[in-house]
């Protein structure tokens, strides 16, 4: 059984065209001609992947990815494609510092499109297989993004829980910094952010307020950060 599949297009016709052919390849397909009606689909359906074409009439297709990966429009973990009929350098930069994980432009070959959705829904089935994590006291449910320390619920920003669930897919392991910023924020070049060490620093409070007793985020200076099960 294919993935489940969100396309985010105004021309009727190529969004009819795409609907039609996806759902005969056995995915499952919703369709929005609107920045604003995908937005809440997006939240709705909770698809694998979302086509997302770039010039939308009520605004960039680039924001939405933007807010996407934010944590602000539906799963920020969602496989994004997307299409546009502008094939400059540019524009593929944008997209991928905004969190595309590829970028199709018009007209393109149906073929390699299903290849690309393929190959993006291999990777995200990979990266969604567990929806629970568990390091110590904390347990992450990564499906409806919430976490529990020592059995007290706590709230977090979007981004303080993608870096908590960072970390958590391999506790102990220490993440370098340049890996962890082009993970959860999609920086490229980290020499001059202190966003990371902010959010750490934040989280680290956060987790120990509730359980004063114990270390979870660990700074290993010069290198990264990492997440024990309570030092």
């Amino acid at each position: 059984m294919g993935v489940s599949l969100l396309v985010i297009e105004d021309e009727p016709a190529i969004l009819e065209f795409l609907a039609d052919n996806l759902r005969m390849d056995d995915h499952r397909v919703v369709g929005a001609s609107s920045l604003a009606q995908g937005a809440l689909l997006l939240a709705e359906v909770r698809p694998d992947i979302t086509l997302i074409d770039v010039g939308l009439p009520d605004g960039s297709g680039f924001e939405l990815c933007r807010r996407i990966r934010e944590g602000d429009a539906g799963d920020p973990d969602v496989g994004v494609i997307m299409l546009t009929a502008r094939a400059e350098e540019q524009d593929r930069v944008r997209g991928f510092q905004r969190g595309a994980d590829d970028y199709v432009t018009k007209p393109f070959h149906y073929p390699e499109l299903l290849g690309r959705i393929n190959a993006l829904a291999a990777r995200v089935s990979g990266t969604r297989r567990v929806e629970q994590l568990s390091v110590g006291p904390i347990c992450i449910d990564m499906t409806r993004r919430t976490v529990r320390v020592a059995g007290v619920d706590l709230a977090l920003p979007a981004k303080e829980f993608d870096l908590l669930s960072a970390l958590a897919r391999d506790p102990e392991r220490v993440y370098a910094k340049q890996e962890l910023l082009e993970r959860v924020w999609g920086y490229r070049d980290a020499s001059t952010t202190r966003t990371l060490d902010s959010h750490a620093s934040r989280l680290r409070r956060r987790l120990e307020d509730i359980d004063p007793s114990s270390r979870f985020v660990i700074n290993r200076w010069g290198i990264g950060y990492s997440l024990v099960a309570g030092a």
